[in-house]
């Protein structure tokens, strides 16, 4: 990741660790229940959980998981994820500081890693993917999820500048295919993919991210303002001058270490 990326992401992150170990959507869900089962059959050694956020894969991981590691580039919010994992019984999750791009740990350590939500901040998702595969045992299993992006040029442009105004660090979501090839470059199979529709309620979604209001404000105008045509994928809901909801999807995939 570049020293830019990475100081945007510790700077957006680093004052939003307590919401995001708060946030209900990220400590539980169907879709990470979806990764804990592809993960955890045959029953994992060592995990790891890259881009820990509020660590609530970590803590699912370390239920299956002998040992489980969590890393993560923001210091401030592994403080506050080892806090979380300690309230809730979580002793065998270690957490420490690393970018997905230059993890630090011996070739083919660990049996299963994990990355729920976070590969859209990345600078360079398959140099990530490709340190992943490096850490992964053979026949390791690999599961990751993210925002699904969209195959219309315009739709995706209006959604990535959404992203990026309400989150400065947001790079891009990937599609479908280009995720196949990530996976399939760094020497992964894909055995599993499943998707997911996410409801984003407005307020909680600009809130958890500090907006100034009168930068809330702007990006909502440009939201109201947006041919409607680039919001429908979305499912925008409006009332008024005001945006009350959106929906975005998400992509799963399991791969395995060839």
């Amino acid at each position: 990741m570049s020293d830019t990326q990475a100081a945007r992401v510790q700077a957006q992150f680093g004052a939003s660790a307590e919401a995001y170990v708060a946030s209900a959507g990220f400590a539980r869900g169907d879709d990470l229940e979806q990764l804990v089962a592809w993960g955890g059959t045959p029953r994992p050694d060592r995990a790891l959980d890259v881009a820990t956020g509020g660590g609530h894969t970590a803590l699912a991981f370390a239920r299956v998981a002998r040992a489980v590691v969590a890393v993560d580039l923001t210091e401030p919010m592994l403080r506050a994820a080892a806090r979380n994992a300690r309230a809730r019984g979580g002793r065998d999750v270690a957490f420490a500081v690393a970018e997905a791009e230059r993890l630090p740990f011996a070739a083919e350590t660990f049996d299963v890693v994990s990355c729920r939500i976070a590969p859209h901040h990345f600078s360079d998702v398959s140099g990530a993917v490709r340190q992943i595969v490096r850490v992964l045992k053979p026949r390791g299993v690999f599961v990751v999820e993210d925002i699904l992006g969209h195959d219309d040029p315009e739709a995706a442009a209006f959604i990535t500048e959404v992203e990026r105004r309400r989150d400065p660090s947001h790079v891009r979501a990937y599609g479908a295919a280009e995720w196949s090839a990530f996976l399939a470059a760094a020497g992964l199979t894909v055995t599993d993919q499943s998707m997911r529709r996410r409801l984003r309620v407005w307020s909680e979604w600009t809130g958890m991210m500090r907006m100034d209001p009168a930068d809330k404000r702007r990006l909502e105008r440009f939201v109201l303002e947006a041919a409607p045509a680039w919001r429908a994928p979305f499912d925008f809901k409006l009332a008024g001058d005001t945006v009350e909801s959106f929906s975005d999807r998400l992509i799963l995939l399991r791969a395995e270490k060839r």
